[in-house]
C-alpha cells in the first residue's frame, strides 16, 4: 500500500480523517510500523494526493491530520477493449490496469470467453472495487477507472465502436500480423486484446472492419496477464 486512500466518509467535521477499518489499521502499524507524530503518503479518491499526520492512535483508530495539494498522476490515454479473462486473471488484470492508470476498460464477450465468467462473483462491483483499490493503492492514484461490460461481441462492434472509435488510434494486438505494436502513443487510442486463445477469424475480420489496426509483439504466444501491462508498458500509457 504505496498510499493511503481515503473517502469523504473518513472525515469529520474538522477535517481530520478517522481510519476505523482493520485492513488499513492493520496495513499502518503493521507494514508502515508508523506511530505517533508520522506521516503517511495519503490521497483522497478522487482528489488531489498529499500527507496525513498521524495526531492519534489506538488500537480502534487513527486519526490524520491531512494535506492535501498535490496532482494525481496523468490518466492514461488508452481506453482498453478486453476479451473477458478467467476469474483469477481479472482479479489480477484490475489490479493492473487502474495501477497503471487506465480509466477506461471495456470487458468484451467474445466465441473463446465460456458464457459463465460473466456469472463469477469476481465482477460483483464490490469485488471489482476491491480488486481496483489495491491497483490505485500500488500505483498511487485517486481516480478510479470505469468498468464496461459488452456482453454480445457483433452489437458491441456495430453499434458502440462507431462512437468510440471517433478520434482514436484503433489497435488489435494479434500475434500473427507483421505490422510491429508502436512504442509510444500520444493520441487517445482504443487497445483491444482477446481473451486466452485470442479472437476468433471473424471477430478479427469485424474488428478490422470498423477501423482497428493490428499489431503484434513478435511470435511469443503471452497470456493475457503478461500482455496488457506489456503493451500499456510499450504504448506510454
Amino acid at each position: 500500500m504505496n498510499l493511503i486512500l481515503l473517502f469523504a466518509d473518513d472525515f469529520d467535521a474538522h477535517g481530520h480523517a478517522i481510519l476505523r477499518d482493520s485492513r488499513r489499521l492493520d496495513h499502518i502499524c503493521k507494514v508502515h510500523r508508523a506511530k505517533l507524530g508520522d506521516t503517511l503518503r495519503v490521497g483522497l479518491v478522487d482528489g488531489l494526493m498529499g500527507s496525513g499526520e498521524i495526531i492519534a492512535m489506538d488500537g480502534q483508530l487513527i486519526t490524520l491530520q491531512v494535506s492535501l495539494t498535490e496532482p494525481v498522476p496523468p490518466p492514461s490515454n488508452i481506453h482498453l477493449i478486453l476479451g473477458l479473462p478467467r476469474p483469477p486473471m481479472l482479479k489480477r488484470t484490475l489490479q493492473t490496469i487502474a495501477a497503471l492508470g487506465v480509466k477506461q476498460l471495456t470487458l468484451l464477450q467474445s466465441a473463446r470467453v465460456e458464457k459463465s465468467y460473466w456469472q463469477s462473483p469476481q465482477l460483483q462491483p464490490q469485488k471489482i472495487h476491491e480488486e481496483l483499490l489495491l491497483g490505485l493503492e500500488q500505483g498511487c492514484d485517486t481516480q478510479f477507472p470505469t468498468i464496461h461490460t459488452a456482453k454480445r461481441f457483433r452489437p458491441f462492434v456495430e453499434d458502440q465502436l462507431p462512437e468510440l472509435i471517433q478520434d482514436h488510434d484503433a489497435l488489435l494486438a494479434h500475434p500473427y500480423v507483421t505490422t510491429p505494436c508502436p512504442t509510444s502513443t500520444n493520441k487517445p487510442t482504443l487497445l483491444a486484446i482477446g481473451p486466452e486463445g485470442g479472437f476468433i477469424d471473424n471477430e478479427i475480420a469485424m474488428l478490422s472492419e470498423a477501423g482497428f489496426t493490428g499489431v503484434t509483439l513478435g511470435r511469443r504466444i503471452m497470456r493475457v496477464e503478461t500482455v496488457v501491462p506489456y503493451l500499456l508498458g510499450r504504448l506510454g500509457g
